[in-house]
């Protein structure tokens, strides 16, 4: 039996406790084989057990990122698509991550990974939806298990080509018998859904307009038959919509209520452009949405309407999406920008700051379906725990130390996932960093050339 004891921080439970935070205040944390065993005043440390002084920080459960592509981390900043909206954007970057393959796959995902446990991410899903030069959704796992962050990797895909009227050059694309027969066997393969499980998969057809309707029913009966979540991008952009109302004659929610892409175990990326109805159509439904605030600014899609979602009961997490379209990978920077964007839009008063904390924190987990296990501190949930330095510069002279997304740091001085050290003092413990970094330089240079 392993134990663990984090002593003396300043907790923010985010369980059913009083306020946005849940129970907070100074609590010391029992970590029992990968569980949360206690939460309390004083807890005198079991013989044997590990203890981490935590004395000056501020503690909170893991972060969780609902979306992201891990893969264009080595494509950022790229020339030609630094200003571009969505669909140039896309159309400048497809000729580049059609020249990746297994390694570049692998090393942008432990990058990326990495980046984002640095931020106090310790699950994140992964939207992969091209696989050129043999690469796999293989790839990405591997680095995931490397780093020890729960995943969630999604096999995504694209059918529909530029000969075909899609975005993507055909080479991109695959036959939609291919992406099906793989889905199942990544599903197999990997798929785990036991409590506590490092790993679960899900099937993601990139967007409708790189899919074909058949695609996306189809993909809905199998992940059901599977047993496992949906993910798609819809509603980002202008764009995005008037493709929609063109080509299938009707808004994105209402194609995705056709297709069976509502419920509880479906989220979507964006849905910066949902109007009334499509929010109490999610409300209703349970429908997840990822909501990706940094990358929304980047691409000039638009201000989420977040706080009306909120308001009518949609299920919402924070996403960074992927580094080609932030260029970061910062969740507590996303809880930031989310407050701050709805503040913008709708006042002073529209989002809190520990309303913002608790949409990447829990509102993450019940978004992946995790809710009953992780994004919360409480006994008898994972022990994915993130401890803050309360002595970091960017705190400093702040009266409340739980107000992280306004003044509070932004690099994480220890994180556990499942009660293992992923940081400690502030450094990545389960990789050689610096020589991944080196390689990801190599990567992307050998790319622009």
């Amino acid at each position: 039996m392993t134990e663990r004891l984090i002593r003396g921080g300043h907790v923010l439970t985010m369980d059913d406790g009083p306020g946005e935070a849940g129970r907070e205040g100074v609590l010391d944390i029992l970590i029992r084989d990968g569980v949360i065993a206690e939460v309390a005043e004083g807890i005198a440390p079991p013989e044997g057990a590990e203890v981490l002084e935590a004395a000056g920080s501020i503690v909170t459960p893991g972060l969780v990122n609902t979306h992201h592509h891990l893969y264009q981390t080595l494509t950022r900043a790229v020339p030609g698509a630094q200003d571009a909206l969505l669909f140039g954007w896309l159309r400048t970057l497809y000729p580049i991550w059609a020249r990746f393959g297994p390694e570049e796959m692998h090393v942008a995902t432990l990058t990326g990974l990495a980046e984002l446990a640095l931020s106090g991410c310790t699950l994140s899903a992964d939207h992969l939806y091209l696989y050129p030069n043999g690469a796999r959704l293989d790839d990405t796992i591997a680095a995931a298990q490397e780093i020890g962050l729960r995943f969630h990797p999604t096999r995504g895909a694209m059918s529909i080509g530029e000969s075909a009227g899609g975005l993507p050059p055909d080479r991109l694309v695959q036959p939609e018998a291919a992406i099906l027969d793989d889905m199942i066997r990544v599903v197999d393969r990997f798929h785990d859904p036991s409590p506590g499980a490092m790993v679960r998969v899900g099937l993601a057809p990139c967007s409708p307009f790189s899919v074909s309707r058949e695609l996306m029913r189809d993909t809905a009966l199998l992940a059901r038959d599977k047993g496992v979540m949906l993910h798609t991008h819809l509603a980002e952009n202008d764009e995005d919509v008037a493709f929609s109302l063109e080509r299938f004659g009707c808004r994105p929610g209402t194609y995705a209520e056709e297709l069976g892409w509502t419920g509880a175990d479906v989220w979507h990326a964006h849905c910066v452009k949902l109007d009334a109805a499509e929010i109490d159509l999610f409300a209703a439904t349970r429908t997840g949405v990822a909501h990706c605030p940094c990358s929304n600014c980047r691409l000039g899609s638009g201000i989420a309407p977040l706080r009306a979602m909120l308001d009518a009961g949609v299920s919402v997490g924070l996403g960074v999406d992927g580094s080609a379209s932030n260029d970061r990978a910062s969740l507590i920077g996303e809880a930031r920008q989310a407050m701050l964007l709805q503040r913008v839009a709708r006042g002073a008063d529209a989002l809190s700051a520990r309303a913002a904390l608790r949409l990447a924190t829990r509102g993450g987990a019940e978004v992946l379906g995790r809710g009953t296990e992780c994004g919360r501190i409480a006994p008898g949930w994972r022990a994915d725990i993130a401890v803050w330095d309360g002595s970091s510069l960017s705190g400093a002279g702040s009266w409340d130390p739980a107000a992280i997304p306004l003044a509070g740091p932004d690099r994480v001085r220890d994180l556990f996932v499942d009660g293992r050290p992923i940081v400690a003092g502030g450094e990545i413990k389960t990789i050689d960093l610096a020589a991944t970094v080196s390689r990801a330089g190599t990567l992307a240079r050998n790319l622009a050339r």
